[in-house]
């Protein structure tokens, strides 16, 4: 339950009214992203004249109205989702004992209350990412993660061992060396040169300078994190559900994906495999070869060595597929860090959380990099 807690800003630990956080919004923003490239090729199953939201070009195309409207469809769709969730998680609670029986009207508020919680929590995040501070919800996870720290000292030092002193410098070295490895890779990139054509226009020449074209190895962020998070901690909560309803086979299945998850190896195994998935896939959605190429080509430009269109498509393609799964591959180590620190240190409170430490190494970049941009606008000096 530590990643939820982290991912509802310490509301689950306290039982708050912000109970789930924003994983119901992060849900709904995995839904409507995966929709983005199934939509389209549904649309060809049906007839021109039925009602699809033609959500990619809504996303893509459209501009700051298509992204209203995408967003505000995410918006809705987060509801029905903190629903669910909270039904899941009150079940949770029932079965470990937190609560005890509830009346109909209780439990009603309680769900009400909770998915109010995650309202808030998501108007709050829209608020932030507007006013230019950086992505709003990554912002609350990372105030969720530096408001445990306390705890987590307090935690360490009531266990402290003078005897296990090496363990102890390993593990903090451990952490440097992963703090270095998230700010390396995190602000890695591979630069593509590029060249501009000399134009003649209305008697002056344009163009003819040499520019790059730089492709970080980690072009999705922490987002894919975020995501796999969202999913990997939902089938357990689905299972808490059904193991507290009356159907037998509806038991069954419960009882089945709560001991599937509770497996570390598959637990570790399922959670890797998504965050190397989704940060192909978010690459996918924010870094699109083609419409750059196509730009390119528009302006005048080119990568040497290849011809303008497909072809720099095509290259731009490949290269992004091979640094991608460098980034892939790290930010799943990432993720499964604290299982491989605990088989070593066999103390869960000796653990690293490399997802904390990427989200909070990342959000202090960006944060960084949003402050120099606006004291830049300004005329301050940088950071």
């Amino acid at each position: 339950m530590g990643l939820f807690n982290m991912f509802s800003g310490g509301g689950m630990s306290n039982i708050s009214i912000v109970l789930l956080g924003v994983g119901p919004y992060i849900t709904a923003s995995i839904i409507m992203q995966l929709l983005t490239m199934i939509v389209p090729r549904l649309e060809q199953m049906y007839k021109e004249d039925m009602i699809v939201p033609r959500l990619e070009q809504m996303y893509k195309e459209d501009g700051d109205a298509g992204r209203q409207k995408f967003n505000m469809i995410t918006r809705v769709l987060t509801v029905p989702l903190a629903v669910v969730q909270t039904i899941a998680m009150i079940s949770l609670l029932k079965s470990q004992g937190v609560i005890t029986a509830l009346s109909s009207m209780h439990f009603g508020v309680m769900v009400i209350t909770a998915v109010a919680g995650t309202i808030f929590l998501m108007w709050l995040g829209e608020l932030i990412t507007e006013k230019g501070l950086g992505n709003g919800v990554s912002i609350m996870i990372f105030a969720g993660i530096v408001a445990g720290l306390p705890t987590n000292l307090l935690q360490f030092k009531a266990i402290f061992d003078s005897t296990q002193i090496f363990t102890y410098i390993a593990f903090i070295a451990v952490i440097i060396v992963t703090i270095l490895g998230v700010v390396f890779v995190t602000e890695g990139q591979r630069v593509i040169p590029i060249s501009y054509a000399r134009r003649m226009r209305g008697g002056q020449h344009y163009g003819g300078a040499n520019t790059h074209l730089p492709l970080r190895v980690n072009q999705a962020g922490v987002i894919p994190i975020i995501f796999a998070v969202s999913l990997v901690l939902f089938p357990r909560m689905i299972g808490q559900m059904l193991m507290n309803v009356d159907q037998p086979t509806l038991v069954s299945i419960g009882t089945t994906l709560t001991n599937l998850f509770a497996n570390q190896v598959v637990y570790g195994v399922v959670y890797f495999t998504l965050v190397v998935v989704f940060t192909y896939f978010y690459t996918a959605v924010v870094f699109d070869p083609q419409k750059i190429s196509e730009n390119l080509q528009r302006q005048g430009g080119y990568v040497g060595g290849m011809r303008p269109g497909r072809e720099t498509a095509e290259y731009l393609g490949k290269i992004v597929n091979r640094i991608t799964l460098t980034g892939s591959l790290f930010l799943g180590a990432i993720a499964i860090l604290p299982l491989i620190v605990q088989v070593f240190t066999s103390s869960q409170l000796l653990t690293i959380g490399g997802t904390s430490i990427l989200i909070v190494v990342s959000v202090v970049i960006e944060m960084v990099k949003q402050i120099d941009a606006q004291l830049v606008m300004r005329d301050y000096d940088r950071i």
